[in-house]
Parts: C-alpha cells; structure tokens; sequence
C-alpha cells in the first residue's frame, strides 16, 4: 500500500539539481530580465515554486520582446520555466517549453552542440516523469552520444548521460542494464574527480539505489556509508545533500527492519533540512514521510498519522493539490487507515489520489495502476470483489504496456489478483497467477529478496489449502 515520495524524489534528483544551477547562468550587463531570474533562482532554493513561476513568465516574456523567439536567451529562458513546472508536477506545461528550447537549440547550434544534448536530456526527464519510457530512451541516448563526441567520456557531463541512461533502465526493472552504465559513471567520476568530490558521492548513492531496488541492502549500505562519509567531508554534517544521504542509508535500515538504526538518521534528516530548507520545502516534507513510514511499519500509527497529515499539509501548499506528491501522500494517508481496517476513512483519499494521478501523469503511468491497485485492496478487504476485479484487471494491464511482464511491480499486481481470487475460494484461477508471480520475482530480484520469500509463502499457503479440500 505504501507509496514513498522518496521515489519521486530520487528519480527527479538530477533535474532539480540542474534547476537550482541552471536559473544562474545570467548573461551580462544585468537586465530586468536577469534580475528576475536571480530572484527566481532564490525562491525555487526554498522550495517556493508558486512565486518563482510568475518571476520566470515575466522574463520569458521580456527576452522574447528584446531578443527575439530565436535567441539562445529565449532559448534558456524557456528552459527555466519549464523545469519550475517539471518541479511542480506540471508535465504537460513542461513540455511543449522544452520541445521549443530543443528547436531553438538546433537551428542555432546544430544538433552536435552540448547545449543541444541538454535540451534533449530535459525533454527525455518529462517524458520519463510520466512513465513514457519508450519516448524517454532514444532521447537520452542521443543526449549521451552527443556528449561522448563533443565532450569526451571523462567529462562529468557524459557521466551524468550515463545515469539518466540508467534511470529509465531502472524504472523498468531493466536492473542488469541499469548497472553497468552506473558503474562505468562511478569510474568515470573517480578518475576525473577523485573519491573525495560530492559528485562521486551522488555516483555512489545512485549504484545503490540500483541495488536497493533489488533488495540487495548488503551490496546497498557499505556505498550509502560511503557516499554519507564524502559528503560529511566535502560539503559538511549541515548540509542538505548531507541529510538526503542520511535518508537514503534509514532506508535501507527500515527495509531490512532495522528500525532502532533507521530513526535517528531520520530524525537527524529531518532538523538539517528544517535548519537550512526550512519546513515549508519538498526536502522536508519527504523526510516527515520517511520518519512516518517507521512508525507505520512498527504499528505506532498515532505517531505516524500526524506526520502524514503534515507532510500532505505542506505538499498542498508548496505544489498544490494536483501534483503526483500530494496524490502519493494521500495514498500513504489512506494505507495507514487501511492498516487499521479503517476503509470508510481509507476510500476517499484513494479515490482523489486516483483522479489527481490520472490527470497529472495520464491513465497508462505506472503510478495510476499503483492508485488503482490501492483502491481494489480497499474493495477487497470489504468483500466488494466485483468492484475490485476489474480494477485490478486494469492494473495488470497498464503495467504490461508500460513496464512489461518481466517487472517486479506486475508480479505484485498478478498477486493482488491472484489473493481475491483466493478470497473468493477460485483457486483454479488463483494459483497459475500466484506461481507466475513467483517466477517474476525470482528471475528479476532473487530469490532471497523480501517480495519473493512473501509470494513464496502466498503460493505454498493456497497449495497447502487445495491439499486439505
């Protein structure tokens, strides 16, 4: 049930990076323009995206009235708008922004120009946000020959090409093309770097996020140590790239159950980014969703509640009621509630998060089938079976367009199928469903990864109910 906006944000980590560096590059003398833009690049620091968007119209608009719509300026202008609306979810708003930078780009460059790989790579992040992955693909792997060409492969940037590469391998489940195109970025950073340099350190937290998704937390921890150790070094214990690795190695502790170790790197997490983000920043709003998330796993769901409320209170405020976050909030909300067979409470959060991810990110994304999954868990736990039936039959069906049979994520969803079957006492249909689950799982993660020792034991208990009929 839990959706963690730690996904949300890992997978989105590279572009608003590039955002915050981006809305610097200023051309001189200082124009209305420029000074726009610099006070836009103050508010998106603070996570303020509603008060930076207005700034960066007005400059969009006066670079295209003294420089024209072919200037490389419109073009960078463009460029800053829409990565403030890829901040905030807004998708659609984005791309046509990037599409006509990328023109721009290309006219005024030639499509064998840095600046031209760049445009490719923004295109390519929303088309991945959305969970187009076969548009997101060819996009980025022209960004990364491009880079390789004008730029050489020890450049950081052919490095970065490589982890956006692997991004889109690793949302796919694609884990064994994923790796080696992060490893070679490791190496290339170490080289060119040096292991003391805060990108080697983002290198080291991006392999193991690879392996985190694996469930391979043993080959995860030792590069998250790692990776927090260079930091603490480089940029200091009060930065906020300090307190993201924080929250990346309590993830790993909460996986594995540890939650006495988990906690306090939570809670360290949480007063850096409220020192330096503040409480009303992205940063802070996930890490309240991290701490609730150990107390739900350990049951303490009065400790938990109020912290997703929070952290749903300040996601509303700082992107609105119509980004993919307020809808994975509202699921967490609601999977609290369903944990304590509170589905009247449950529901209606699942319903609006339903309509807010389908008209944010589209009814074929990935995270629309998980809204759709939630909502038939709560169906099927009131004994509704008819009305969980199709949702789940719709499930299936957009994980297998978008991310194909081979995932982990559509084992999960031929298991929830396969466990209202079950319900209903259809073990015919049930057990060809739970064994090729099974087999999905063990292929793609192992087969000692949680998620495979717990369709393990779904498959043997039905098996063991058919013996005893």
């Amino acid at each position: 049930m839990l959706q963690k906006m730690s996904d949300w944000i890992k997978e989105h980590a590279v572009i608003i990076g590039v955002l915050v560096s981006v809305l610097g590059i200023l051309i001189a003398p200082p124009t209305y323009a420029d000074s726009a833009n610099d006070l836009a690049r103050q508010y998106i620091r603070q996570g303020l995206y509603d008060k930076a968007e207005p700034l960066l119209i007005e400059a969009l608009e006066k670079n295209k009235k003294s420089l024209g719509k072919s200037h490389p300026t419109y073009a960078t202008s463009l460029r800053n708008l829409g990565l403030v609306y890829y901040a905030r979810g807004l998708y659609k708003k984005a791309e046509p922004l990037f599409k006509e930078a990328l023109e721009i780009r290309e006219k005024s460059l030639g499509k064998s120009h840095p600046e031209y790989a760049v445009s490719l790579n923004n295109l390519a992040e929303v088309y991945r946000a959305q969970g187009l992955y076969d548009k997101a693909e060819p996009l980025f792997k022209e960004a990364l020959e491009i880079r390789e060409k004008s730029l050489g492969k020890s450049h950081p940037g052919y490095a970065v090409s490589l982890n956006n590469l692997a991004e889109v391998y690793r949302a796919q489940g694609l884990y064994d093309k994923a790796e080696p195109l992060l490893i070679e970025a490791l190496e290339k950073k170490e080289k060119t770097l040096g292991k003391n340099h805060p990108n080697y350190a983002t290198s080291l937290n991006n392999l193991a996020l690879i392996y985190h998704s694996q469930g391979l937390y043993d080959k995860a921890e030792p590069l998250l140590i790692e990776a927090l150790e260079i930091i603490a070094k480089t940029l200091g214990k009060n930065h906020p790239d300090y307190a993201n690795s924080l929250n990346n190695l309590a993830e790993i502790y909460r996986n594995k159950g540890l939650y006495k170790k988990a906690d306090p790197l939570y809670q360290e997490a949480l007063e850096i980014i409220a020192k330096t983000l503040g409480k009303n920043h992205p940063n802070y709003a996930l890490s309240l969703n991290n701490l609730a998330a150990v107390y739900y796993k350990q049951g303490l769901y009065d400790k938990a509640e109020p912290l997703y409320q929070e952290t749903l209170e300040i996601i509303k405020k700082i992107l609105g009621k119509n980004h993919p976050n307020y809808a994975a909030s509202l699921n967490n909300l609601a999977g609290l509630y369903m944990e304590q067979g509170l589905h009247d409470k449950a529901e209606p959060f699942l319903i609006e998060a339903l309509e807010i991810t389908g008209k944010s990110l589209g009814k074929a994304h990935p995270n629309y089938a998980l809204s759709l999954n939630n909502l038939a868990e709560v169906y099927r736990s009131e004994g509704l079976y008819k009305k969980a039936e199709p949702l789940l039959k719709e499930t299936l069906e957009i994980k297998k367009k978008s991310l194909g049979k081979s995932h982990p994520t559509y084992a999960n969803s031929l298991n929830s199928l396969a466990a209202l079957y079950a319900d209903q006492g259809l073990y015919d249909k049930a057990e060809p469903l739970f064994k090729e689950a099974l087999e999905i799982v063990e292929k793609s993660l192992g087969k000692n990864h949680p998620q495979t020792k717990t369709l393990r034991k779904n498959l043997k208990r039905l098996q063991n109910i058919i013996k005893n009929k």
